[in-house]
């Protein structure tokens, strides 16, 4: 009697553990991806939004399922904007056996560029800097390139000057990699034929004041400021601008600036610490503003307000940004699964390489397919121009692509 109780206990015991291994089958896998970035400290008002972006995107991706029965983990820790602190966080993240990682600005993101290498692992920064693609292989950027935004926006100018001769423009660059990104591929641009006069190449500092800096542009005839920096300074140069009575009314205002910029020197914060100086300010970005109405605004509102988001961080681009760089992760792990291939760092490296042609990835969030292969690893190549009119960023024309980037690359 005794024996036939132990075997119905080994029989129970049995299939509770089979019950157990088959649950966890039907689980799934878990795929680990990871995010460092500047949630404090320096350009954290680009950072915080970002991160929830993120974050909020992969919530959704568990919520309905997008992978199936499998889940998706990121990661995300503040850097501070400190390279220092950026590596050490990508080291323990390694250690979480991550397929995929997003990384941040342009310093860390140089810097680690021979240890993405040495991994083996695709990358997204958020640092748009053509100079990432330079001796990697696994960094890819998610939109048009700095030197692409800043040449696309002196083909306009030079398109659509009204006045004799060439227009005049001046570059109010950030004093780093980041900003000095576009500067010698706009002189390329020229070189190569595109209608404008670089007068002068401003790196700004941390002055509260660009008097001295405007009166010497408009001295020189400058008719044109392109800017390739953060929020911050360029607000800081508008209201020096209003003040002075500087700031076109209307494009290319005869007498005065017309001032443009990239996608980290605009968008709706810029107008909060500008305000009515931010008038009439032309800014490009690859990202769909939530201004212009459609299905991948929608979608962006809707998941903001799902995951308890406020007005600001559902309308900012770079909540946009945090959203995409995942939504770019994701895609490239479910056309492994569609394959019945693992979901590992080689074979997201191969689906992102191949992302390209009929197979290029519309995700919603950006004016423009995402397309990436052996020879080109900047994502989406089309930018769309906002102007900012009483006191909201609008879309100005349709999406465009550079015809002098083709020329010099």
């Amino acid at each position: 009697m005794k024996n036939k109780q132990v075997t119905f206990m080994l029989v129970v015991l049995s299939f509770v553990l089979v019950l157990g291994f088959s649950v966890q089958a039907l689980a799934g896998e878990t795929y680990n991806i990871a995010l460092s970035l500047a949630i404090t400290g320096p350009t954290s008002d680009v950072g915080s939004p970002y991160s929830k972006g993120a974050e909020d995107y992969v919530k959704y991706v568990n919520d309905e399922k997008l992978l199936g029965d499998d889940k998706l983990v990121c990661f995300i820790r503040d850097d501070g904007y400190k390279t220092e602190v950026t590596k050490r966080n990508f080291e323990d993240f390694l250690d979480e056996n991550i397929v995929f990682y997003l990384n941040y600005s342009t310093g860390s993101t140089l810097a680690l560029r021979q240890d993405f290498d040495e991994e083996k692992i695709p990358v997204l920064p958020a640092s748009f800097h053509a100079g990432n693609l330079v001796d990697s292989n696994y960094i890819f950027l998610p939109i048009s390139s700095y030197s692409s935004q800043a040449v696309g926006l002196a083909e306009y100018v030079a398109a659509n000057h009204k006045g004799s001769g060439k227009p005049k423009i001046a570059l109010f660059l950030h004093p780093s990699a980041f900003g000095r990104a576009p500067r010698d591929d706009v002189k390329k641009a020229i070189a190569a034929g595109l209608g404008v006069e670089l007068v002068e190449v401003v790196e700004h500092g941390k002055d509260l004041d660009n008097t001295a800096m405007l009166k010497r542009l408009k001295s020189k005839g400058v008719q044109y400021v392109i800017s390739q920096t953060v929020q911050p300074p360029v607000a800081t140069m508008l209201k020096g601008a209003q003040s002075l009575g500087m700031i076109a009314a209307t494009y290319g205002e005869a007498g005065k600036i017309t001032f443009l910029g990239c996608h980290y020197a605009g968008g709706p914060d810029l107008i909060g610490l500008a305000g009515s100086a931010a008038e009439n300010y032309y800014w490009t970005t690859s990202y769909k503003l939530m201004t212009a109405k459609g299905p991948g605004t929608d979608a962006q509102l809707a998941l903001a307000k799902r995951y308890g988001r406020d007005v600001k961080v559902a309308n900012s681009q770079n909540y946009t940004n945090g959203i995409m760089v995942v939504q770019v992760a994701v895609e490239a792990m479910r056309r492994a699964k569609t394959k019945g291939i693992k979901v590992n760092r080689a074979n997201l490296y191969k689906e992102m390489l191949a992302m390209n042609g009929y197979n290029a990835y519309y995700p919603l969030t950006t004016v423009g397919p995402v397309t990436f292969s052996k020879t080109d690893r900047e994502g989406v190549d089309t930018l769309q121009l906002y102007v900012a009119k009483d006191g909201v960023f609008h879309e100005l024309g349709l999406p465009f692509a550079s015809e002098y980037v083709k020329k010099i690359k």
